[in-house]
């Protein structure tokens, strides 16, 4: 019995795993999650669903990611997924600093990641894929959040963080939600609600930049201005709303939407992770199955846990030694995709699957 990998679904895709196992034809969204280099760890079940279960897909599937998801997803609509997300994830190892970068470091290394695995000429694979659509989140900046001046974004963050505290509703003040999407079909969640909503389509001109906004973190990366096709202004990471983006992701009640997630825990927004009680409403999950590494699987990595970004501190200065704890989770982490395919090639999935 596979042990590695855990099913966790919503009332209404428990029942449906439950009777039938899982489709693949089934799945109309997959979403993806921020979070830097805990994707990592996700590069086993990516490759198990890209390369084989969503092989010979022909309806669209609507990907749907913020910040690293919308990378991850970026590579993954390339015509040969596994060989771009190969190519993506080596870049990104390839990050060294040799001291704390600045936030113009940062973002160059970042252009530097992002030209490696989407050349120029590569851009229109994705725009013309026959199934995949690529819809990216970001957002739009106001007030504080618009310049780039360290004494700016501090403000504004401590600002936001005050407000959060007392709704998450109130980030509207700082923050309007972008949506970059591929407008061959109009995607199953083009009018969520919750925050103010500007809907950009893709094109060749403007994908690589909505990708890089996606991922521009705040006093981390510099802002993305004037986006081609979008409203003026400064777009930043989609994290910022949307860490773990949780809302209506698909109404049709025959669908099952999947989430390939590091956590077996659904966090809406990136100021939220401090905050337990802000977790996804059950309301929102009712169709959504999440596919994560069990809590026995991470106890055995190094360290004992994922990936994430604070590790370019702890290993300042001796990244033989973070990229040697990488790759061990990145070579680990071909289990997940292994029990993952097993789990749904022999339908053991009905018998694992446990209730969010």
């Amino acid at each position: 019995m596979a042990d590695s990998i855990n099913f966790i679904a919503g009332k209404r895709a428990l029942q449906m795993v439950r009777d039938g196992g899982l489709d693949p034809d089934r799945i109309r969204v997959v979403v993806g999650a921020a979070g830097g280099p805990k994707f990592l760890v996700l590069g086993g079940i990516d490759r198990a669903l890209f390369g084989t279960l969503f092989k010979k897909r022909k309806k669209p599937l609507f990907l749907v990611g913020s910040s690293i998801g919308a990378w991850r997803f970026t590579a993954l609509s390339r015509k040969s997924p596994v060989r771009a997300l190969d190519e993506f994830q080596a870049s990104y190892l390839k990050q060294s600093y040799a001291s704390r970068p600045t936030p113009h470091e940062v973002t160059l290394e970042s252009v530097r990641i992002l030209d490696d695995f989407l050349e120029d000429s590569k851009t229109g694979e994705i725009l013309k894929h026959p199934y995949m659509r690529l819809n990216i989140l970001s957002v739009r900046s106001k007030l504080l959040f618009s310049s780039d001046s360290r004494f700016s974004l501090a403000t504004g963050m401590a600002l936001a963080t005050l407000c959060n505290l007392l709704s998450r509703s109130s980030l509207r003040i700082f923050f309007e939600r972008a949506l970059f999407f591929d407008k061959r079909d109009i995607p199953p969640f083009f009018n969520v609600q919750g925050f103010p909503l500007s809907r950009v389509p893709l094109s060749s001109k403007n994908l690589k930049p909505a990708v890089m906004a996606s991922g521009s973190i705040p006093l981390v990366m510099e802002g993305t201005r004037d986006i081609p096709g979008a409203p003026d202004g400064t777009y930043r990471d989609g994290g910022l709303l949307d860490y773990h983006p949780a809302f209506s992701f698909d109404p049709d009640p025959e669908h099952i939407v999947l989430y390939p997630h590091y956590s077996d825990t659904i966090i809406p927004g990136w100021l939220d992770k401090h905050l337990p009680a802000r977790r996804a409403h059950k309301h929102l999950m009712e169709n959504v199955l999440i596919v994560c590494p069990s809590k026995g699987f991470v106890s055995k990595l190094p360290y004992g846990k994922i990936p994430d970004r604070e590790d370019f501190k702890r290993f300042l200065g001796r990244d033989g030694e973070r990229l040697a704890y990488w790759n061990k989770v990145v070579a680990r982490a071909k289990i997940l995709g292994d029990e993952l395919r097993e789990a749904v090639v022999s339908k053991k999935i009905k018998k694992m699957v446990r209730e969010y």
